[in-house]
């Protein structure tokens, strides 16, 4: 059986000399083959830079990327024709909780599907996805999904 590796480069480069607050939170990620390469940052909580993206942003991204490829693959193996997916997903990480961590994340896809489709069922998919998405399979993280069907 074969073992999928993903790789992420990341660098950041200052110093540390100075003032907790003072240094740089600001990174890059390179993730090979891709081409893009994202800016980082701490949360602005953390004294990062609130126009970077920040590693808990990408916790939540990538259950949220990850469920919707996961319904998608289920919904086409039934048939349901999809027409848009567009998930608000929430990530709670609770300062009071030791340790710190995202404790939930709760995902709201609103889901289009064509004229006719089973509404039943793409919720049923829709929880069905939750199950099988590597991301949520491998949080300790309570994950909530919410679905909302939509027809066009």
């Amino acid at each position: 059986m074969a073992t999928h590796e993903f790789q992420t480069r990341l660098e950041w480069s200052g110093s540390t000399a100075g003032d907790y607050r003072e240094y740089s939170r600001s990174h890059t990620a390179a993730n090979p083959p891709a081409r893009a390469e994202l800016r980082l940052s701490s949360a602005p909580e953390y004294v990062g830079d609130a126009g970077l993206l920040n590693p808990e942003q990408l916790l939540v991204t990538a259950a949220s990327s990850c469920h919707m490829l996961s319904f998608l693959a289920l919904a086409n193996r039934k048939k349901i024709d999809v027409r848009a997916y567009q998930d608000d997903a929430l990530g709670e990480m609770p300062s009071d909780e030791k340790p710190v961590r995202i404790s939930r994340i709760t995902l709201r896809p609103v889901i289009t599907v064509a004229p006719g489709s089973d509404h039943a069922l793409v919720v049923e998919l829709a929880h069905r996805a939750h199950d099988v998405c590597f991301i949520a399979n491998s949080l300790n993280s309570e994950v909530r999904v919410e679905p909302k069907v939509l027809e066009a």
